[in-house]
């Protein structure tokens, strides 16, 4: 049964790799912030569309590993339609799912997002899962400066 889980969850990452969904430039994007993986080469440009504080539109640029691409491919479908401070809490999820020692993490908290949680068991690989996040949590707080998970 483990073992069935696992295979479907890489061939969504894969999925994502080969397919990545919104990537493209938003012309007129309301926030827009670069973000930088130093240990794999990951880079990647987060484009927001804003009404308010929802997110109407979100996209990306940039090239990656699988599970970074993955993981911003699954981030701009998740985040369209939610407030930022939505966008905040589901980051807090998904940083406390890769990075947390707690293995009673609920993964139906993050819905689709639960397909990285096992990068938690490989620490190299969870900066490639959470760059995206930082650069969202980034532009959200319209912080300007490029983002490293450096």
């Amino acid at each position: 049964m483990f073992d069935d889980l696992r295979d479907l969850y890489q061939e969504v990452i894969f999925d994502h790799n080969r397919n990545p969904r919104n990537f493209r430039i938003i012309e007129n994007a309301d926030k827009k912030v670069e973000g930088f993986n130093p240990l794999c080469g990951d880079r990647l440009t987060l484009y927001l569309q804003m009404s308010g504080d929802v997110i109407v539109d979100a996209s990306f640029q940039g090239s990656g590993c699988a599970i970074s691409t993955a993981s911003v491919s699954l981030m701009t479908e998740i985040v369209k339609g939610k407030t930022e401070q939505e966008a905040e809490e589901l980051f807090k999820k998904f940083h406390e799912m890769t990075t947390g020692k707690d293995q009673d993490f609920n993964l139906e908290a993050v819905g689709k997002l639960a397909v990285l949680a096992g990068v938690r068991e490989y620490p190299a690989r969870v900066k490639c899962a959470t760059l995206a996040w930082h650069t969202l949590d980034a532009a959200i707080k319209n912080e300007q400066q490029a983002i490293s998970t450096e």
